[in-house]
């Protein structure tokens, strides 16, 4: 297997990792990437783009990182946040006043970035064209009741919170989520890293490959609220491989980049607020994300959370990494991004053949352990 890109020397055991991933993981076509003190130290690729194996995965190849994309829309409503254009603590309905309709005037703006507003999933099952369509959805969204008292407690908004936490952005901003995150996000940085993509970049875009196993969350009895959340949604690798998605936004779940791109858009956050040149938000805002929101039992995942403002933070059950200053995310099948903002480093891993782990997929978590071991 030839891996491509660059290591520095001093985390050599990381590249040699990163090939074993694909003799003793399986994995088909990824990518590593990692700043330390806001520069790359880890930016790697190798194997394939499609599982026949015909088209080698390449510096500029793309792929749908899921819930990874998530990131992005935390790191846009807290930018937000920090222009003063934002009240993380006022209602949602301030600024999306349709959002009151059944008493819903107190779910606050941090009740969507901790996944604790009440609303993981839609009213019913959508449609995937109900689904790309962003104002049917967000309006099944305005009009719902919360399934709980909001701020009470956590239930992962699987697909939802994009959208919930987009349309406040597009109320504040005037723009579509995924305009606002390519003008001030990635073009101001330089991250290849979409939320709805134009068709000229379909060609670099690789093939997930679908997990050999199903998701035990998925097979859940559909009147829980974890089979209420998942319930008809078709979010396999040859729905997300479609035209229609990948020019949808769904910012919870849609996001195409590569680990240098996903790292390239947070770094700042390991940074207190500052990348490539570029400060994106202050130091203070930065402090914000480590401030815990909520904890315990999550209703639709089933694990012990941690929630921030956004970002997950470390627990017992989940370290992410040596430091306590550490906010985390990943996406299914495996993608993921870890920030340590005591040893300013950033990491991301993606791939494109899915595992079926929750959190922790074990070809991340042993890259980034081998990554902090050397630094």
């Amino acid at each position: 297997m030839e891996i491509h890109g660059t290591c520095d020397e001093k985390f050599s055991s990381v590249f040699e990792a990163f090939e074993k991933n694909f003799t003793e993981y399986g994995d088909i076509g990824a990518c590593f990437a990692a700043t330390v003190e806001g520069e790359y130290v880890v930016d790697i690729w190798g194997g394939h783009q499609d599982e026949a194996k015909k088209r080698p995965w390449e510096k500029e190849t793309i792929i749908n990182v899921y819930s990874t994309t998530k990131t992005m829309t935390f790191l846009c409503a807290l930018m937000l946040s920090d222009r003063d254009q934002l009240n993380l603590d006022a209602p949602v309905a301030l600024y999306w006043p349709e959002f009151a309709s059944n008493n819903k005037d107190n779910v606050l703006v941090k009740h969507l970035l901790s996944h604790s507003a009440g609303l993981p999933g839609f009213s019913r099952a959508l449609t995937n064209e109900e689904l790309f369509d962003w104002e049917f959805a967000c309006n099944d969204l305005a009009h719902q009741q919360t399934w709980w008292t909001p701020g009470t407690q956590a239930g992962y908004h699987a697909i939802t919170q994009g959208h919930l936490i987009g349309e406040v952005i597009r109320r504040v901003t005037g723009k579509s989520f995924g305009q606002y995150f390519n003008e001030e996000v990635a073009q101001k940085v330089g991250a290849d890293f979409y939320v709805g993509v134009d068709e000229k970049d379909f060609g670099r875009i690789a093939d997930l490959v679908a997990a050999k196993e199903t998701l035990p969350i998925l097979e859940m009895d559909p009147q829980s609220i974890p089979g209420r959340v998942f319930a008809g949604l078709d979010i396999t690798p040859d729905t997300t491989g479609s035209a229609a998605w990948r020019k949808a936004e769904i910012p919870a779940a849609n996001g195409h980049g590569n680990a240098r791109s996903v790292v390239r858009a947070q770094t700042a956050l390991a940074n207190q607020g500052k990348a490539f040149g570029i400060e994106l938000m202050s130091k203070e805002t930065c402090a914000m994300t480590l401030q815990p929101q909520i904890s315990g039992n999550d209703l639709v995942l089933g694990l012990p959370v941690t929630y921030g403002l956004g970002y997950a933070l470390k627990n017992e059950m989940i370290p992410m990494g040596p430091n306590q200053n550490v906010i985390w995310w990943g996406g299914a099948g495996g993608s993921s991004i870890v920030i340590d903002a005591d040893a300013h480093v950033c990491c991301s891993y993606v791939m494109n053949q899915m595992d079926n782990n929750i959190v922790g997929d074990p070809r991340a978590v042993n890259l980034g352990s081998i990554l902090f071991e050397n630094l």
